[in-house]
């Protein structure tokens, strides 16, 4: 076995906060469709794929390294929002926060000196500088635009 128990068990929280982010980001996506801002919901439908797939990179290294595979009960999304800003802001503040998880499963790595588990996750440390710089930009880009001026935002997505 190249896992160890307790970085096991912190994977395993990992893939639930990673399926949490895809159906958040599903709901966000339909948000922006109820809205008929297609370009910010084609964006969050994307971007709930993306954080399926970081889920499914996190079961396939347990499996690999011989671990024991726990999916945790995922928590249902927030299903309104106030606002455009409101949605997008809640996707910043996750994306800051699952930065934060993926440092403590680094921590986990470099204290236990599993190398093997610190090169995997080296991927998902620089994805997240993607991440939160994206939905920084967005965020401030939906604040310069305001909410009366969305459809420009769909415009500036559309390049």
């Amino acid at each position: 076995m190249l896992i160890s128990r307790e970085f096991n068990q912190a994977i395993n929280v990992q893939i639930g906060r990673e399926m949490e982010a895809s159906l958040q980001y599903l709901s966000i996506a339909a948000y922006f469709e109820g809205r008929y801002l297609k370009k910010l919901a084609g964006l969050f439908f994307k971007q709930a794929e993306e954080e399926n797939e970081h889920a499914m990179k996190f079961v396939k290294y347990i499996l690999e390294a011989g671990g024991n595979l726990e999916i945790p009960a995922l928590a249902a999304p927030k299903a309104t929002f106030e606002s455009a800003e409101d949605a997008v802001g809640l996707s910043l503040k996750w994306e800051n926060d699952v930065t934060k998880y993926i440092y403590e499963l680094v921590e986990i790595t470099l204290k236990e000196k599993d190398y093997i588990g610190r090169e995997f996750l080296s991927w998902f440390v620089s994805e997240q500088l993607e991440e939160v710089s994206s939905m920084d930009n967005l965020l401030g880009v939906l604040k310069q635009a305001g909410e009366k001026n969305l459809i420009m935002v769909e415009g500036y997505l559309s390049h």
